[in-house]
């Protein structure tokens, strides 16, 4: 999975966090602290028989400390930590960075991450939100140039408030990332060295 599109799973997860926490749609309010939990993501693509599968980790401390680690099938870490942004994979036991042209697409997206942690939903220039059920939401992009990399992302929120239980990432009509989510916890103070880099 890309890193850009990494990061468009963490705003969804953060805008679905938002929503449910309460905004422009009319939910009860809540202060998101942070937020833990495990995830697993299938990669559907009509080429593969069967879906390609990761598992791992996320944490995220407000106002801005995130650790988005993929723990198998290949132990890749993303970290964002006192403005600092660093992409590290594990090879042969040890974790080298990467700086690859991804780390600046970050940066992008992280410009906004504060207004959609405050429930500010209607300032967020990528996506245009909509809700088409108690319990889902649709994200579809306003710029023509990220609908050729995203055609829509659906959040189905959970019952516990603030909590999303799954994100589905429509990137075509032959490619979907599906993310579920569980052991989520919510509002418990992370350690700052869990955002440190290894």
């Amino acid at each position: 999975m890309s890193v850009r599109l990494v990061w468009c799973l963490v705003l969804s997860l953060l805008l679905g966090a938002a929503v449910a926490r309460g905004d422009d749609t009319g939910a009860a309010s809540t202060r998101l602290r942070s937020v833990q939990a495990d995830f697993t993501q299938e990669k559907h693509l009509k080429i593969l028989a069967r879906p390609l599968i990761s598992q791992g980790t996320l944490a995220f401390q407000a106002p801005g400390s995130l650790r988005w680690e993929y723990l198998r099938p290949i132990h890749t870490v993303l970290l964002l930590h006192d403005g600092r942004i660093d992409k590290l994979i594990e090879r042969d036991g040890r974790f080298e960075r990467d700086n690859g042209a991804g780390v600046d697409a970050m940066r992008t997206v992280l410009q906004d991450i504060g207004s959609w942690l405050d429930g500010r939903f209607s300032d967020n220039p990528l996506f245009a939100v909509n809700r088409t059920g108690a319990q889902t939401l649709v994200l579809t992009p306003k710029e023509p140039g990220l609908e050729t990399v995203i055609k829509r992302i659906e959040l189905r929120l959970g019952a516990q408030e603030g909590v999303v239980d799954r994100i589905a990432i429509v990137e075509g009509d032959a490619a979907v990332t599906v993310l579920t989510f569980s052991g989520v916890v919510l509002n418990r103070d992370i350690p700052a060295q869990r955002f440190a880099t290894p």
